[in-house]
């Protein structure tokens, strides 16, 4: 019984820690090229936003000033999981606010299954 408990403690503690180590950091400016698609229709969720920012920055070559790389969104397939990883993580309703009705400078935190998302500048 004391093996099962050191064990479940064990495993508790490898989850917490994937869930609190970052793998990779970046900022952005979510300037007004963010919050329409190539289509030309304008987003109104903040992950359609950010995910919009990446394909900008990734696929188009459409970059603000404040813009930095990462090495996970780069690839195609990890952005179209950035919707689902962000309603894992932590965006709060004023951030998620400043970032549909403004264009905010962001700081993402990248997770190996969730991303964090603050906006550092309005």
């Amino acid at each position: 019984m004391l093996r099962a408990l050191f064990l479940s403690v064990g495993l508790m503690a490898v989850s917490t820690n994937a869930w609190a180590q970052v793998i990779d950091t970046y900022r952005a400016r979510l300037s007004n090229q963010d919050h329409y698609n190539s289509s030309g229709t304008q987003l109104n969720s903040a992950a359609a936003i950010i995910r919009q920012d990446r394909a900008n920055f990734y696929l188009f070559g459409k970059m603000d000033p404040e813009d930095e790389s990462d090495a996970f969104f780069n690839d195609k397939g990890n952005r179209a999981r950035l919707e689902k990883m962000l309603s894992r993580g932590m965006l709060s309703e004023d951030d998620l606010d400043v970032i549909v009705n403004g264009r905010p400078v962001i700081r993402v935190d990248i997770h190996q299954d969730h991303v964090e998302v603050t906006v550092e500048e309005h």
